[in-house]
């Protein structure tokens, strides 16, 4: 039996999208296709008429139709004064239809930060937050206690965009009838049980004090550039991106885009004295 998926955009950007339309070996095709998922949605991907969309999430939303993976991409808007009236579909607050939609959903999987923390937007006029989290605080428009009906929480991919090797392992594994271990921000531990220095190639240079000034040199970025990848749960080094790279191994910092708080307060690419240290 297929297992379907409704992918749903909420407030922010389609970087999650465009990051998993990047998959390879297998690409989104060969993967949907290995794991027998039929995408009923994707706001992006689908041909469906908007009658024929209405009627769909008509029937997931008044339980005729089974849902087996939610995917929510973006954050959820609340604003203005919490009636969510910013980010609405027919008239309807998005994130009425994300609750709803989770209720029923056998999985509920965020994709990126923003989904999971309410990421670039949090802490603004739009009042963003996550499906299950407002930054590091248990709770978004979900509360800390929702369960979906497989009995697990919303499972966290986060990044900026997220990993498409994370988001194609976790869709498996699902599948798969994989358990999953959940860090303490509901992300899998496969993926973010390891920081972005863990596997950098800029190692030694860290140990050694060799450091950097400037983009695209051989040292270490951290003292000086503002590098978050010793503070920073991520695969970035160990899935690396296009097969090829990351951040760091190119001479970028790290900045940090799977943590809860992303983006920091603070300029990126600046280390901050913490009592002259």
């Amino acid at each position: 039996m297929a297992i379907n998926l409704y992918w749903l955009q909420a407030g922010g950007c389609g970087g999650d999208t465009m990051s998993f339309l990047g998959a390879n070996s297998p690409d989104l095709i060969e993967l949907f296709a290995a794991l027998e998922i039929e995408l009923l949605w994707h706001p992006s991907l689908s041909t469906l008429s908007a009658g024929a969309h209405d009627e769909l999430l008509a029937g997931l939303l008044q339980g005729e139709r089974a849902l087996d993976i939610l995917v929510l991409e973006g954050s959820i808007i609340c604003g203005p004064a919490s009636t969510g009236m910013f980010d609405t579909r027919h008239g309807r607050p998005k994130k009425d239809i994300a609750a709803a939609l989770a209720k029923q959903a056998r999985w509920v999987v965020a994709a990126g930060t923003c989904a999971a923390f309410g990421g670039i937007s949090a802490d603004t006029p739009a009042q963003a937050t996550g499906l299950q989290f407002h930054k590091k605080q248990p709770g978004g428009l979900l509360g800390k206690n929702f369960r979906a009906q497989s009995g697990l929480p919303v499972i966290n991919l986060a990044g900026c965009p997220c990993h498409p090797g994370v988001i194609a392992g976790t869709l498996t594994a699902l599948v798969a009838g994989q358990a999953l271990e959940l860090d303490e921000f509901n992300r899998p531990t496969d993926w973010y049980g390891m920081t972005v220095h863990q596997g950098c190639t800029r190692n030694e240079y860290h140990e050694y004090r060799v450091e950097e000034l400037d983009f695209g040199q051989r040292g270490c970025l951290f003292f000086h550039m503002g590098c978050h990848g010793p503070l920073t749960d991520a695969p970035c080094n160990k899935l690396l991106w296009n097969g090829r790279s990351s951040k760091t191994r190119a001479g970028v910092p790290c900045v940090g885009c799977t943590n809860p708080d992303f983006p920091a307060a603070a300029p990126f690419f600046e280390t901050r004295n913490i009592e002259g240290i």
